[in-house]
């Protein structure tokens, strides 16, 4: 699981999701050759990546190089169950990133076209939003 190893804040504000913005940065293939992009606005949790990137590396079988273009480091607060209000913020439950449409997830490199479709098929499954594979120019 990704974590970050040291923070500046412990706790964040929630913040908003920019559901209708296309990601800025981040949204075109820089390392490999293929890439899974996002095509809508969620929070992927440090559990989602991995089990993506447990499933990508599974069906290409330790081929090619992957690369993991997100990193989980908001912070995700929950009180316990059946605690009444007050008492302040609850701690920690789990890392987050905010992925905005457009924003490339995975890359990979050295296999075909073939097999890198079918990983990235395997990945989008464990995702919780849509997503497409799309190749370097």
């Amino acid at each position: 699981m990704l974590i970050p190893k040291k923070v500046k804040h412990r706790k964040w504000q929630k913040g908003r999701s920019k559901k209708r913005t296309v990601e800025t940065r981040g949204n075109y293939v820089a390392f490999g050759k293929f890439g899974i992009q996002a095509l809508e606005s969620k929070w992927l949790t440090s559990a989602q990546i991995e089990a993506a990137r447990r499933a990508i590396t599974n069906n290409l079988k330790r081929e090619g190089k992957i690369w993991i273009r997100v990193f989980p480091d908001k912070p995700v607060t929950k009180r316990p169950p059946e605690v009444t209000m007050g008492g302040g913020k609850g701690p920690v439950d789990k890392y987050v990133f905010p992925v905005r449409n457009g924003r490339i997830l995975f890359e990979i490199d050295g296999v075909s076209e073939e097999k890198a479709r079918a990983a990235f098929r395997l990945a989008g499954h464990k995702l919780p939003f849509k997503t497409k594979v799309v190749i370097k120019d």
